[in-house]
């Protein structure tokens, strides 16, 4: 009986372990943070333009971080919202060229981790 209840406590472990990590993986994919100085140097963005844009990409993260729980259809769908909006945000306060260099970076960061539908 001893021996039962030792191997069930270490299955239950094990799996909020592995449950946790994979949801913690998860996670991961949908931050969208990244080091805006570095954005800023590739764009050409002057002051005005980095304070936008940061605040914008705040948004964006905040609100792709809330579709971690979502799957299938509805989180594509959600995903297109999110983008769409971000890209009319941007489209506000970059030129044609720096929102084209935009949305190739966006296009590629989703591709990469795997939450841009592929047609």
């Amino acid at each position: 009986m001893t021996m039962k209840k030792i191997v069930l406590t270490l299955v239950a472990a094990m799996a909020f372990t592995f449950s946790f990590a994979k949801s913690d993986q998860a996670d991961k994919r949908f931050d969208m943070n990244c080091d805006i100085y570095r954005l800023a140097v590739v764009l050409d963005l002057d002051d005005r333009q980095m304070d936008a844009v940061e605040e914008n990409l705040e948004i964006f993260s905040n609100e792709m971080k809330s579709l971690a729980t979502l799957k299938g259809p509805q989180l594509r769908f959600k995903i297109h919202q999110a983008v769409v909006k971000d890209a009319r945000q941007m489209r506000q306060v970059l030129n044609d060229k720096q929102f084209h260099d935009y949305m190739r970076i966006l296009g590629v960061t989703l591709r990469n981790r795997n939450l841009l539908a592929r047609w």
